[in-house]
């Protein structure tokens, strides 16, 4: 038998009441936090929900931060609200530094960084060449 090598903790694997038993959770506060969007799962094509791994991760946290510390619905909205910013922005840094790494590997010119009024990023150089937009957002 051939086991995946690495586990996809995306793939939508399971159902709610597998998902809610994982998650020590009932199935219906399951359904609450998808109306709410705090976990909103992957529909099969009968609209059936889908758990993946990291939503049963991100069930444990809500759990956790609501029983443990206390925090109210909206505070835990907005906390996972404000930890998809910081991911987005780490891989946008990530695309930054490769970017700048596999230019300064090309060219021994000297960079400049520049930013226009919507906030788009561009590398240029001192030389002749116009500057090279980086991909937005």
């Amino acid at each position: 038998m051939n086991l995946p090598q690495r586990i996809d903790n995306d793939a939508p694997v399971f159902v709610i009441s597998v998902a809610a038993g994982l998650a020590g959770m009932h199935p219906q506060t399951l359904r609450s936090y998808d109306r709410m969007g705090l976990v909103s799962p992957r529909r099969t094509a009968g609209r059936g929900r889908r758990y993946s791994a990291r939503d049963i991760a991100k069930l444990r946290l809500i759990q956790r931060l609501s029983q443990d510390e206390g925090i109210n619905l909206e505070g835990i909205r907005r906390i996972l609200e404000l930890e998809n910013e910081v991911e987005e922005l780490r891989a946008r840094v990530n695309e930054l530094a490769a970017l700048l790494a596999s230019d300064r590997a090309s060219s021994t010119a000297r960079r400049v960084f520049t930013a226009d009024p919507i906030g788009g990023v561009h590398l240029g150089r001192t030389g002749r060449r116009p500057p090279r937009a980086l991909p937005g957002r």
